[in-house]
């Protein structure tokens, strides 16, 4: 299985080599998946034909070897989160799991528009109970500014989202999923072309701030470029200390006091208050009829101005979106596929390319811009994800960015 950039759409499918289990004839495929991928730039589609056996190696669970054949699949934004996530469903883990791990390597590889002072949404689909939940954890809005705030930043709501999501068919244990990127950025990993791409859009204000300019900045000047390494140790030793002691370390323990006080420091003004009233939720998706299938859709109080629902019945019907404009902000897309048929798809967002730009001293958290004030608006976080009419099989799921 091959594991590319979310450019273009993708698909996954079974190898042809491997042998297919007999199966009932299906009814013909609907048009809505077409209208789903036109309605989501830059999107990601998944098919499901998965094999009625999975081989099973002496390779322990956790271990990338430990599942032979076909071991699903994983679509990012950035090529190293998905190869993150590929490795998780090599070693076991679930179409959950994989979510994870890829989601935390990508706020090490592409923080301009995942990080852990972001947040986002998800779509899981669960085989095994035949049923599909949302999780919801945008940067969440501000209900008001202490004094002497010029950046105000979003409650960052990643981590206690992700931990949410693990609880909803994770199967490896996780810390282990945030090791990866851990390692990444204690270790170094190379800047991606879609990372350098956002990097040369904000590059001037964004080297403004002196901790930014020590992650993001050339040695010589200028941002980093394609191919060049890129070293966080504040944002590894967070994560290090996020594995070790819980996510709770940054919402009620002493990172979340070391969180607000920089915060205020760099402009952005969280409160250790809001940092402990945080949460992530599990939600109802929007449900609608797609012909043969079932298509699911984040409420419109999570995915913001993207207005997916909307947009889909709209172009299933034959008619035009119900928005003018394309998308604002700024997000990243990652969807994850297991053998046994489990799927995720997730979209994530600093609600701004780079959130407020400004990066917490010695945390190495990039702050996200608090939506609904001045001119950022909320996260556009467009996901959908479809089943056989009765919940008994995936269908495709996509991501837009």
């Amino acid at each position: 299985m091959r594991t590319r950039t979310t450019t273009t759409a993708s698909a996954f499918r079974m190898p042809a080599s491997l042998p297919r289990p007999a199966r009932s004839p299906k009814p013909r495929r609907a048009p809505w998946l077409l209208a789903l991928a036109a309605l989501l730039p830059a999107c990601s589609t998944i098919e499901s034909i998965t094999p009625s056996f999975i081989s099973r190696p002496s390779v322990p669970l956790g271990t990338p070897g430990h599942v032979t054949g076909f071991v699903g699949g994983a679509v990012a934004d950035e090529p190293r989160a998905a190869i993150v996530a590929r490795e998780i469903l090599s070693a076991g883990g679930s179409a959950v799991d994989a979510a994870v791990a890829g989601a935390f390597a990508m706020t090490v590889t592409l923080p301009s528009r995942a990080g852990l002072g972001g947040g986002g949404a998800c779509l899981i689909y669960n085989q095994r109970q035949r049923e599909v939940l949302a999780v919801s954890f945008p940067a969440g809005a501000r209900s008001g500014l202490p004094q002497g705030v010029d950046r105000p930043a979003a409650v960052p709501l990643m981590a206690r989202g992700l931990f949410l999501l693990h609880t909803r068919g994770g199967r490896l244990r996780f810390e282990q999923l945030i090791r990866p990127a851990e390692d990444l950025a204690r270790l170094g990993t190379e800047i991606s072309r879609a990372f350098a791409g956002d990097l040369a859009v904000v590059a001037a204000p964004l080297l403004n701030d002196p901790q930014a300019r020590r992650v993001f900045g050339a040695p010589g000047g200028g941002p980093l470029q394609a191919g060049e390494r890129m070293t966080q140790l504040d944002l590894g030793a967070t994560l290090a200390q996020l594995r070790t002691g819980g996510v709770g370390e940054m919402y009620q323990g002493g990172l979340s006091s070391r969180l607000a006080d920089g915060s205020l420091a760099a402009g952005g003004g969280l409160t250790e208050a809001e940092l402990r009233a945080s949460r992530a939720e599990v939600m109802e998706p929007v449900r609608l009829a797609a012909g043969n299938d079932i298509a699911f859709f984040l409420p419109a109080s999570v995915d913001g101005s993207a207005g997916t629902a909307q947009a889909f019945q709209a172009a299933f019907a034959g008619q035009a979106p119900p928005f003018g404009g394309g998308m604002t902000g700024a997000s990243a897309g990652l969807v994850t596929l297991d053998p046994e048929g489990n799927a995720v798809t997730c979209a994530f967002s600093m609600n701004n390319l780079f959130g407020t730009g400004r990066v917490v001293a010695e945390t190495g958290i990039l702050l996200a811009a608090a939506p609904g004030l001045g001119s950022v608006p909320p996260a556009p976080l467009a996901v959908g994800l479809a089943t056989a009419r009765d919940l008994r099989g995936f269908r495709s799921a996509a991501a837009g960015s």
